[in-house]
């Protein structure tokens, strides 16, 4: 953990970890007393507020998975998320390549779609058509893998967090208006993806979540690499299990892009600098921008006046209450409105805690929710 005063103070902070937690609030950390007093004039603004917010840690940590009990570190793995994959024989396998420090980046990959392995058996995964027809609304991570008859110690919703975010964005946009109900394709407009980019093949999940719909998104953001702008990745199936004898085999090599239910196209650049373009292959019915960081990406204020002019309902998610709300008033100044859709938790948050190295509040990739 950093000193919350780090920069802002004459004298550089002292060795060690920063251990001295606000008596307050308890989110932000101290190298000593004396850059906790330098610091307050910044932080007696935000104290309450982070107060407020720690006090949600507990709720925020409930998951009905077995598989979630922190590891003990391994001198062997250089972070607990790596371990936590080690466990399952996941380290730097298939999809989960990025989801953790070892994992290549986006701009060093050869291919974007090469990767569709759980490396997971059968019975963990998700990798055929569901047994039973999706449920009206699914509005947890159990409801999700009881219809999917998936075992609560599967780790699958590490990954699918980013297909059942996205999900969970349409049923919230389905309550403000039934513009798409009924409708055979969906259209939706993906700002900002970068470690998603690596784990194409999850996005099949919303062949299940959508059935008879033709899903079209627009991945747009500055991670995409040049080599790929403008790329098709059609998922006409499920990422695979390990089992040679599964029935989710017998589909390898049989893709036919005429029975394509997800359809991903590339697109480099922020959304304001390619959006003139990217209208003239669709119009959405949606935006989402997962983990949008909106308060600390100046691009993102021309991109939300785009937004705003063109009257589109546009859903963002951050890793944590702070950032949501910081973008909440990002948002309000461009638009001179309050949000559509408040600041609320996502039930289909990842369920493994993000790294935070500048505040102890509570962290998770797409785990609160808001929308204009």
């Amino acid at each position: 953990m950093e000193c919350a005063a780090k920069g802002l103070a004459a004298e550089p902070c002292a060795g060690g970890v920063a251990d001295r937690r606000c008596g307050s609030c308890g989110a932000v950390a101290y190298c000593s007393r004396a850059h906790q007093i330098i610091h307050w004039r910044v932080h007696k603004e935000e104290c309450e507020r982070f107060a407020e917010q720690m006090r949600r840690v507990n709720l925020l940590s409930q998951f009905p998975f077995t598989f979630l009990e922190p590891p003990a570190l391994n001198h062997e793995f250089p972070s607990a998320r790596c371990f936590f994959l080690q466990m399952f024989k996941l380290h730097q396998k298939g999809l989960w390549k990025s989801e953790c420090i070892c994992g290549s980046d986006v701009a060093s990959a050869k291919d974007l779609s090469i990767a569709a392995e759980w490396n997971l058996q059968s019975s963990l995964c998700p990798c055929t058509e569901p047994e039973n027809p999706v449920p009206a609304v699914l509005a947890s991570w159990e409801d999700y893998y009881q219809w999917r008859s998936l075992p609560l110690h599967s780790p699958v919703a590490v990954l699918l967090h980013w297909p059942l975010t996205l999900y969970h964005c349409l049923q919230l946009y389905r309550l403000q208006t039934s513009k798409y109900d009924g409708q055979d394709t969906l259209c939706i407009h993906y700002l900002g993806p970068e470690k998603e980019l690596l784990q194409l093949a999850t996005f099949g999940e919303l062949r299940a979540l959508f059935p008879g719909v033709q899903i079209h998104i627009e991945l747009v953001g500055p991670e995409v690499p040049k080599s790929r702008d403008g790329e098709v990745v059609n998922i006409s199936r499920y990422a695979r299990c390990s089992d040679e004898s599964c029935c989710c085999k017998s589909s390898i090599g049989s893709e036919d892009s005429s029975c394509t239910a997800v359809r991903l196209k590339l697109w480099k650049g922020f959304y304001h600098e390619r959006c003139s373009d990217i209208m003239k292959d669709s119009n959405p019915h949606l935006i989402v921008a997962p983990n949008a960081g909106v308060a600390a990406y100046p691009s993102w204020m021309p991109t939300i006046e785009i937004i705003r002019q063109t009257g589109i309902p546009a859903i963002f998610t951050d890793f944590c209450e702070e950032a949501a709300y910081l973008a909440s008033c990002c948002i309000s100044s461009i638009t001179g409105q309050p949000l559509k859709i408040p600041i609320q938790v996502n039930p289909f948050r990842q369920p493994v805690a993000a790294d935070n190295s500048a505040l102890y509040l509570p962290c998770y990739s797409n785990c609160f929710i808001f929308g204009m």
